[in-house]
C-alpha cells in the first residue's frame, strides 16, 4: 500500500519529520513494506503546498534551509489548511503545530476536520489531547480511523504506548517523573552554581526554554503531561486546572546546594496516583536521592517511574525535547498504524 501523507505545522517538529522520511524512505520500504507519499503541508506562516502525486522532500527541506520559506516552490498554494485536509484526503496526517492549552486550536480544529474526512491522524500536539481526547477519540472510531499520539508527554522517549500497549493487563498504581527538560535543565545547572535568573537565561541561549518560558517554570507544561497521563493512565477526566501546581521560580540556589550535600537532587516531578477512589495529579519540586533513578537525570532530559502490579516498578529515561526526536515519535505512530491496517 502507498501511503499519502499531509503534514500540518512545518516548524522544527514537523520539519524534523519530513527529515526523517526523507531520509529513511528506502529503507521503511526495505524494513517495514511502508511506502509513502507526502502530498501536502500546510503551514499558512512558511507557505502551504499541495501536489495529489508527492512532494520533493529533499528539494523542499534545502529551500527552508536556505530561505525560511516555501512559497515560491511551484506547488505553493493559497489554499487554508481546512481547505487541503479535505481536497488531499491523505490517508495519514501529521499535525504538528504549536500547542494552545486553553483552546487546543488551531491543532484541535484541524485533527476533528482530518478524522472526518477519514485520514488517520498522527499528533505531537498537547493542546487537543489534554482538552478533548475522549471526543477525537470518538470521530476516529465512528470514521474507522486511528488516532495516536506518543510524542504528547515525553516526545520521542516511548512513554504512552510503553504504557496502553506493552503493559496492558498491568494494574498502574501511580506514575511519577520529570516531563519537562527546561526546568530540568535550569535545575542541574544551579547545581553547578548558576543563580536561577542565570540558569534560565543559559536555558534561553541554548534553545530549551521560550523567550517567554512561563509554561515551562510555572509548570504548566507538565501539568497538561500530568493530565493526560491521568486521563489515558488511569480512566480520570482530570483538566489541566485540576492539577495541583508549582513551579521552580521560588527555588534558590542554596536550595539545590544544600540538597546536593544531603545526596538529594531537586527536581520538578509530575505525579499521577490512585488515593482511594479518586486519582490525584500534581506537578511539584520534589527531593529525591541521588540513589532513585529519577535522581540521576541531569540536564534537558526527561523520565518516567511507572509503578505497576506485575512489573514493579519500571523507570523509562531518554530526551523529551527535539524535532528529530519528537518526528520519530510520529513516524513510530505511522508505522503502527501500517501494521494494524495489514494485519
Amino acid at each position: 500500500m502507498l501511503w499519502k501523507i499531509g503534514i500540518i505545522g512545518f516548524g522544527n517538529v514537523g520539519q524534523g519529520l519530513a527529515h526523517i522520511l526523507n531520509r529513511k524512505k528506502e529503507i521503511l520500504k526495505r524494513r517495514y513494506d511502508f511506502e509513502f507519499i507526502v502530498s501536502f503541508i500546510a503551514d499558512p506562516v512558511r507557505g502551504s503546498l499541495y501536489n495529489e502525486e508527492g512532494l520533493d522532500l529533499d528539494a523542499i527541506l534545502k529551500e527552508m534551509a536556505q530561505k525560511g520559506s516555501l512559497k515560491n516552490r511551484p506547488e505553493f498554494t493559497d489554499k487554508g489548511t481546512l481547505e487541503l485536509i479535505e481536497l488531499a484526503k491523505a490517508d495519514i496526517v501529521a499535525e504538528a503545530t504549536i500547542t494552545n492549552l486553553e483552546t487546543g486550536e488551531p491543532g484541535l480544529s484541524h485533527i476533528r476536520k482530518a478524522l472526518s474526512v477519514g485520514s488517520h491522524v498522527v499528533t505531537s500536539n498537547k493542546g487537543p489531547i489534554a482538552l478533548a481526547v475522549d471526543e477525537l477519540e470518538q470521530i476516529a472510531k465512528n470514521n474507522n480511523v486511528y488516532l495516536r499520539y506518543e510524542a504528547v508527554v515525553l516526545s520521542g522517549t516511548p512513554c504512552i504506548n510503553m504504557v496502553m500497549e506493552c503493559m496492558s493487563g498491568c494494574d498502574v498504581k501511580s506514575v511519577a517523573g520529570i516531563v519537562n527538560g527546561t526546568t530540568n535543565f535550569i535545575l542541574s545547572k544551579m547545581e553547578e552554581g548558576y543563580d536561577y535568573p542565570e540558569a534560565l537565561v543559559e536555558a534561553q541561549k541554548l534553545g530549551y526554554a521560550e523567550a517567554d518560558p512561563t509554561s515551562d517554570v510555572e509548570g504548566w507544561d507538565s501539568a497538561v503531561k500530568a493530565a493526560i497521563m491521568a486521563n489515558l493512565f488511569f480512566g480520570a477526566k482530570i483538566k489541566i486546572t485540576d492539577v495541583s501546581r508549582q513551579g521552580i521560580t521560588k527555588i534558590t540556589r542554596e536550595d539545590v546546594l544544600k540538597a546536593k550535600n544531603e545526596g538529594k537532587r531537586i527536581k520538578l516531578i509530575a505525579e499521577v496516583k490512585r488515593q482511594g477512589n479518586d486519582v490525584i495529579a500534581s506537578v511539584s519540586p520534589h527531593l529525591i536521592p541521588m540513589t532513585h533513578p529519577l535522581g540521576n537525570v541531569i540536564g534537558p532530559t526527561n523520565a518516567l517511574t511507572i509503578a505497576t502490579d506485575h512489573l514493579g516498578e519500571v523507570t523509562i529515561i531518554g530526551p523529551g525535547a527535539g524535532r528529530i526526536e519528537t518526528g520519530q515519535a510520529l513516524l513510530s505512530d505511522m508505522l503502527a498504524i501500517h501494521r494494524f491496517k495489514n494485519a
